[in-house]
C-alpha cells in the first residue's frame, strides 16, 4: 500500500502554527506577566524571553512523537485491525501529542497563567483521547461516540480545574483529573484484553507505555523538591516531558497493535 502523506502534513502543519504562535506570544508578552506558575518545577527563572530553558526545550520531545505518530498513521496497514475503522483517529492522535509540546512550553517559558492554563489543556486532550479511545472500543461504538466522550472529557476536566486548593501528591485538581482518565484508559485497556473478543492487543506495548509514565511521575515527584539544582540545564522536569512523549508513542503502538488473530 502506497503511503499517504496527508497525516504527517496536518501534524507539521500543527507543530508550525503552534510553535510559531508560541515564539509570536513569548517575544510580544500576549500570554501575560511572569506570575510565577510552574515555578515549582525546580528551575530557577532566566533573566531572558525563556524564563526556563530547560524545561521549556524538552517539549520538543512531544513534537518529535506526534510526528512519528503522523508519519506512521500514513500507512494504514501498518496501523493494525481496529484504528484503521475509524478514519482520522491515527491523525488526530499525532496532533494532540504535537500540541503538548508548545502548550507545555507556553508554560515554562513564560511563567504566566494564560500560559500554565494552556499547559493544563493540553494535559487534558492527550488525556481525553487515550480514554474516549479505550471506552469507544469496549462498548463498540465508533467515531461520533468517541468524539462526543472526548468533548464531555475535556470539560468536565476543565470544570475539576477550577478547584484551586492543594490536592496532595499531585498538587493540583487539573492533574488529578489527568491522573483519573490515564486511569480510566489503563483499566478499561484491561478488560479489552481479558474479555473474549476477536482482536487482541500486544500488551508489552501497554506495559512499556505504563513504566515509562510510571518513571516519568517518579522523576516528577523527587525532582520538585529533592535532587534539584534550580540554576543547572540538567531538570528532572524535563526528563518527565521527554519520557511522557516517549510514553506517548508507546501508547499508540499498543493501540496499533491490537489485531484478529482470525485474519490472514
Amino acid at each position: 500500500m502506497s503511503r499517504s502523506f496527508r497525516p504527517l502534513a496536518y501534524a507539521a502543519a500543527t507543530a508550525v502554527v503552534s510553535t510559531g504562535l508560541l515564539v509570536l506570544a513569548v517575544r510580544h508578552g500576549w500570554l501575560g506577566d511572569d506570575v510565577g506558575r510552574g515555578a515549582n518545577f525546580c528551575e530557577a527563572a532566566r533573566d531572558g524571553l525563556v524564563k526556563q530553558p530547560a524545561n521549556s526545550f524538552s517539549n520538543l520531545g512531544f513534537v518529535v512523537a506526534g510526528l512519528l505518530v503522523a508519519w506512521r498513521a500514513g500507512r494504514p496497514d501498518r496501523l493494525g485491525d481496529v484504528l484503521p475503522r475509524h478514519a482520522g483517529l491515527a491523525t488526530a492522535y499525532g496532533c494532540v501529542v504535537v500540541l503538548l509540546g508548545p502548550a507545555s512550553a507556553a508554560m515554562h517559558a513564560t511563567q504566566s497563567d494564560l500560559g500554565g492554563d494552556l499547559d493544563m489543556v493540553s494535559m487534558y486532550l492527550v488525556a481525553s483521547f487515550a480514554a474516549a479511545y479505550a471506552l469507544m472500543r469496549r462498548v463498540g461504538q465508533g467515531r461520533l461516540f468517541f468524539w462526543q466522550l472526548f468533548s464531555l472529557f475535556v470539560a468536565a476536566c476543565e470544570l475539576v480545574g477550577l478547584y484551586d486548593g492543594a490536592v496532595p501528591v499531585v498538587t493540583y485538581s487539573g492533574n488529578l483529573a489527568f491522573a483519573a482518565l490515564l486511569l480510566t484508559a489503563v483499566v478499561v485497556e484491561a478488560q479489552l484484553w481479558r474479555r473474549p473478543r476477536p482482536t487482541r492487543t500486544d500488551l508489552r506495548w501497554g506495559a512499556a507505555a505504563l513504566g515509562t509514565i510510571l518513571v516519568a511521575f517518579a522523576v516528577w515527584s523527587l525532582t520538585k523538591s529533592r535532587w534539584c539544582d534550580p540554576h543547572s540545564l540538567v531538570q528532572g522536569h524535563a526528563a518527565w516531558h521527554l519520557l511522557d512523549a516517549v510514553s506517548a508513542y508507546l501508547l499508540f503502538r499498543f493501540w496499533i497493535s491490537e489485531r484478529d488473530p482470525a485474519r490472514p
